[in-house]
């Protein structure tokens, strides 16, 4: 179930299409990268590869912030805090459904490239955080 615009825990990104989500590094550094992003049951999802540097620094530290963005990473609003995790396999079927109904085609041309590449996507969750 999908929670009313009003209830999400993440309110600066309701109309977003880009989000910044910031993982951090062991030494604590922050290392922040735009990403497309779903928002489902106060929760949300981002795909990337598995070998990048995100899921890295969440399997290591699960601490994250993200802020409305623009494709370039470019802030918009508020930062909100947030706990991420890797995704086990058999939650990819959900996640990805979701990017498709928000993203439609381009989604679907990405994850296309992923297949041809014989890349299988990493899935991350962000809950949030109380601040």
């Amino acid at each position: 179930m999908t929670l009313p615009q009003t209830a999400t825990p993440f309110p600066a990104l309701v109309g977003h299409q880009y989000m910044s989500l910031t993982t951090f590094r062991k030494s604590g550094a922050a290392v922040p990268t735009p990403v497309w992003f779903v928002a489902e049951g106060g929760k949300l999802y981002v795909f990337t590869r598995p070998d990048s540097g995100k899921v890295k620094r969440v399997r290591a530290n699960g601490r994250a912030e993200v802020a409305p963005s623009d494709a370039r990473g470019t802030v918009l609003g508020l930062v909100t805090p947030g706990r991420a995790r890797i995704l086990a396999l058999e939650e990819h079927a959900h996640a990805k459904a979701l990017f498709v109904r928000k993203y439609g085609i381009q989604f679907r041309l990405f994850d296309l490239v992923g297949k041809l590449q014989r890349a299988q996507p990493a899935y991350l969750e962000i809950a949030p955080v109380a601040s």
